[in-house]
């Protein structure tokens, strides 16, 4: 029987575990993760009726990968779309909240005629973004910034306040690190082919018929990690072990050795670390030196997510939206402010709102050096200056992900395009996660589900452990 081990039971590795089990139940299958519960970053709290999303509180539906994977385990009919609202987000500006123009696509403003009647820009500003269809492509030259490329496209003004609030509010990076190529390669491809990227946008929207529109965001009624019990209950046959720690990986006469951190050891045919890739570096180095180094050079970023519920008589502001975006030019640790019970249903007790707020951003301070009462101080401080809240909350947890944010800064693609030649010298190993090609759920469970097709036909091919 051939022996599968997936390290790491994020989303991506639980992906993996499940798409063997069910393509080949004949493989011997274990899943191992370092913690005493699976489910990575998607972890759901319920605490005096609040729902608190820890993670990722929802997820693309155009990205298929989620609402197939609900379909194969039987829980799509627990999906539901974000409220609607009037104002769906607003960005914060010296403490004024300004409605994020119509018709953004992503974080780029297809709808330029909404854009010019903004009142977050200056005449000027919207000038110049104005004349986006006039810009003309420029010559390729390698790996574009996403704030470079926006600041030629629309200009400085509305990528400082429109543009890197929203490319925060996805990556929590520096647009001026950040690749384009990496996150938005088919924004270039656009601007190459159209010429003008909104116009473009535009064209494709009106071509989308409304009957196929589903709603844009999507959760389950129970919080995120229903997808993950759910995994978890259809993982009949696999060897799931929650704290086991890898202490090391080697491999010999083309067996992986796994050592754990209690003294026993797993051997197996093909692994799957689906880990973050500063660890997969780590377990890599004994046995494979240049892919280490290739997946060490990812670089990571640090984040908290802070949770306050208050009444909602103490609160006089309508709260018509789903919160509001902060740009890094206002200096703020905070990226932004979702008013969590207005954007979905069954997250808080009737009387009350339930907010989160998101801090820590690639290149500055790192918020681990703030303790919990300080990060609680900086979000009341910054909800009393925006909203006029200074009542005390019913609520308040800090959830924090040390080192939990990879980075795709210029340049990733490559990094990624040589650290698959290096991996290809390393026959049996296989990768998967949020450190490759994309960070959102459904990238995530698509990356695992390719690891676990890239390992099934190694071992369908006859790779075999001999020890």
């Amino acid at each position: 029987m051939k022996r599968l081990v997936v390290v790491g039971g994020g989303i991506a590795g639980l992906a993996a575990a499940w798409a063997s089990r069910r393509a080949e139940p004949s493989l011997d299958i274990t899943l191992a993760d370092r913690g005493p519960r699976l489910g990575g970053k998607i972890l759901t709290d319920v605490v005096d009726g609040f729902l608190l999303e820890a993670g990722p509180d929802g997820f693309l539906s155009r990205k298929p990968a989620v609402m197939r994977l609900s379909e194969e385990l039987g829980v799509s009919q627990r999906l539901i779309p974000r409220s609607s609202r009037a104002v769906p987000a607003s960005v914060m500006h010296t403490h004024s909240l300004y409605p994020l123009p119509e018709g953004f696509s992503g974080m780029v403003p297809a709808d330029l005629g909404a854009l010019s009647r903004s009142s977050l820009l200056s005449a000027e500003g919207k000038h110049r973004a104005m004349d986006e269809p006039s810009i003309p492509p420029a010559p390729p030259y390698g790996d574009e910034s996403v704030a470079d490329f926006m600041k030629r496209r629309y200009g400085e003004e509305a990528f400082q306040l429109l543009i890197e609030p929203l490319v925060s509010g996805i990556y929590a990076a520096d647009a001026a690190q950040l690749s384009l190529e990496a996150t938005v390669p088919h924004l270039r491809a656009l601007e190459m082919r159209e010429g003008s990227i909104s116009a473009a946008l535009t064209k494709a929207g009106r071509a989308t018929p409304p009957g196929e529109r589903r709603p844009p965001f999507l959760s389950f009624a129970g919080g995120m990690e229903e997808l993950v019990r759910a995994l978890l209950d259809h993982l009949d046959g696999v060897h799931v072990l929650p704290g086991c720690t890898v202490s090391s990986l080697m491999r010999r006469d083309g067996a992986f050795r796994i050592a754990r951190a209690n003294g026993t050891e797993i051997i197996a045919d093909a692994v799957i670390l689906a880990v973050p890739a500063r660890d997969a570096s780590l377990l890599a180095r004994p046995f494979a030196p240049e892919l280490s180094s290739l997946l060490g050079a990812i670089p990571f970023s640090s984040s908290a997510l802070i949770h306050i519920a208050f009444r909602e008589r103490d609160i006089a502001h309508p709260l018509d939206g789903y919160g509001y975006l902060i740009p890094a030019v206002e200096g703020s640790a905070l990226l932004g402010c979702t008013w969590t019970s207005r954007k979905w249903e069954g997250r808080a007790p009737e009387g009350t709102v339930l907010m989160r707020m998101h801090a820590g951003r690639y290149g500055r301070p790192d918020v681990q050096n703030l303790t919990d009462e300080e990060l609680i101080r900086l979000c009341r401080e910054e909800i009393a200056a925006t909203l006029g809240i200074d009542a005390e909350p019913i609520l308040a947890r800090v959830h924090r992900w040390e080192l939990g944010l990879p980075q795709y800064n210029a340049g990733h693609v490559e990094r990624i395009a040589g650290l698959e030649r290096s991996l290809a010298h390393v026959p049996g190993l296989f990768l998967a996660g949020s450190s490759y090609h994309g960070v959102g759920v459904p990238d995530c469970i698509e990356s695992g589900e390719a690891a676990s097709a890239r390992a099934r036909d190694y071992l369908a091919e006859g790779g075999t452990a001999h020890g």
